[in-house]
């Protein structure tokens, strides 16, 4: 179990709340990381301001994968 609870979706800010229906219709789910950064929307639209610009990069997906693991490294996430 989480230490933080999840955002429910439908009380997210509509901003947010897009992003995770477009994630429940790509994925069927939303990610369970943007749950937790949507507690915070200024948190959620940096993390997802990453993503967008790895996308953008035009990095092949396996090197994206790497520099996504050594960001989590630098910040100290576990995971």
């Amino acid at each position: 179990m989480p230490r933080i609870p999840e955002v429910d979706p439908e009380q997210a800010p509509p901003r947010v709340r897009a992003t995770l229906d477009a994630q429940r219709q790509t994925f069927g789910a939303p990610l369970k990381n943007h749950l937790l950064y949507a507690h915070n929307e200024h948190l959620f639209k940096g993390a997802r301001g990453m993503w967008a610009a790895l996308d953008r990069s035009g990095l092949d997906g396996s090197l994206s994968a790497l520099v996504n693991r050594r960001v989590a490294f630098l910040v100290g996430c576990v995971f």
